[in-house]
């Protein structure tokens, strides 16, 4: 019978559907290759992975492991005051970025950081931003590695976790009303997915038939707590078909897996005019944040074998086997990387920091009252309170 809720069929049996009443087994992981690094014979390969974006995207992971450890022991030597890698993820981000146009506008979290670079933001973006310095584009109005870029459409992160999901379907809505061959693409992570800005996110896109892309990073632990605590469903792809949506769980340990996935999300998204949620398994190998430590919660076996499997490693060993890699362009490409990286950090820490009026510039034309009588209050402070203000940011 045609409802106002919906076209439903009768049934004169009384049967409870999902939960213990009628348990169905979890959605399996799409998988391209191996634990070991090998080729799966039979896997879908709908998106062809070309020698040159697979060895591109091989390069960007080295490149971010590279920062992710310097930076990381850079924030531990007080330079600059926090950081997070993405240890273990680096196949989630970069397998996706690879799949995508920069046409398509990017709204992440906190750990996509291979995302931006694969886009064409450089390791010395980075290191200005990490030290908030007067080449950064934020201007040091936002902390270490909440990175942004409008000429690679890719938002400014946030701290709040989900906050971006909305806006991800109000950027894919408009792309549809002007008719782009783009989509948006939505980053988050398990714990965010129980945040209810994720639901309203899902329920507007799926009902609004906007064209984006959710891509989950379901690293099995929201800061100290595991998804045995977060949730009593099927992962977060599992949600998908409840909000009328397509999804699809994919090893987020596997780069060309993760590509693929990406990508036909993609074609979908835009093809369709409808929303795709992606959940990609992974772990997170390393802590939260440099605010945070893991082995308090996480037992030392655990971390020691997931870091065994590192996707990184795990891609090279293909690119070897397909004849694209060897071991003497692995050891140039990290050497070379670390001179990189060490450069960034050095250029970037002696570049002086903003003066003190960038905290009010940037956002009007010209400066409302409240903020120019803010401002004024704020001179006369450090003026009598000289000591308030950091030495190194200039008082203009």
């Amino acid at each position: 019978m045609d409802f106002p809720g919906g076209s439903v069929p009768f049934t004169p049996t009384l049967t409870f559907v999902g939960g213990t009443f009628s348990p169905r087994a979890p959605l399996p992981c799409y998988r391209t290759i191996d634990a070991a690094g090998h080729a799966v014979g039979e896997a879908d390969v709908p998106h062809v992975l070309g020698q040159d974006t697979a060895v591109r995207m091989y390069q960007t992971m080295v490149k971010l492991q590279t920062v992710d450890t310097i930076f990381y022991e850079a924030q531990r030597q007080g330079r600059f005051s926090f950081y997070m890698t993405s240890s273990g993820e680096e196949a989630t981000a970069i397998g996706s970025a690879a799949a995508l146009t920069n046409d398509d506008v990017v709204f992440s979290q906190y750990r996509e950081q291979g995302v931006i670079l694969y886009r064409g933001f450089s390791v010395q973006d980075m290191a200005h931003q990490c030290f908030g310095n007067m080449h950064e584009q934020g201007r040091g109005r936002q902390m270490p590695i909440h990175y942004g870029s409008k000429a690679l459409n890719f938002h400014t992160i946030s701290s709040t976790l989900a906050t971006q999901l909305p806006h991800a379907v109000g950027a894919a809505y408009a792309l549809r009303l002007d008719k782009k061959q783009a989509c948006s693409v939505a980053y988050f992570g398990e714990g965010a997915a129980s945040e209810g800005d994720f639901h309203a996110a899902m329920n507007f896109a799926a009902t609004l038939g906007a064209p984006v892309v959710f891509i989950c990073r379901n690293n099995g632990w929201a800061i100290s707590t595991p998804a045995t605590d977060q949730y009593r469903g099927d992962g977060i792809a599992g949600r998908g078909p409840g909000y009328g949506m397509a999804a699809l769980r994919v090893d987020g340990g596997d780069a060309r897996a993760v590509f693929n996935a990406t990508a036909e999300a993609r074609r979908i998204a835009i093809e369709e005019h409808v929303p795709v949620l992606v959940e990609a398994m992974s772990y997170r190998s390393g802590h939260h944040s440099t605010s945070d430590d893991s082995s308090r919660y996480r037992a030392a076996e655990e971390m020691r074998q997931w870091r065994a499997r590192d996707p990184v490693t795990r891609f090279q060993r293909w690119l070897i086997d397909q004849g694209w890699w060897d071991d003497a362009q692995d050891t140039a490409a990290r050497q070379e990387a670390r001179r990189e990286v060490i450069q960034a950090l050095e250029t970037a820490q002696k570049a002086p920091k903003p003066p003190l009026s960038a905290m009010f510039s940037d956002v009007y034309a010209e400066m409302p009252w409240h903020l120019a009588r803010q401002q004024a209050e704020v001179f006369a402070h450090v003026t009598a309170h000289p000591d308030a203000c950091p030495a190194d940011i200039p008082v203009k």
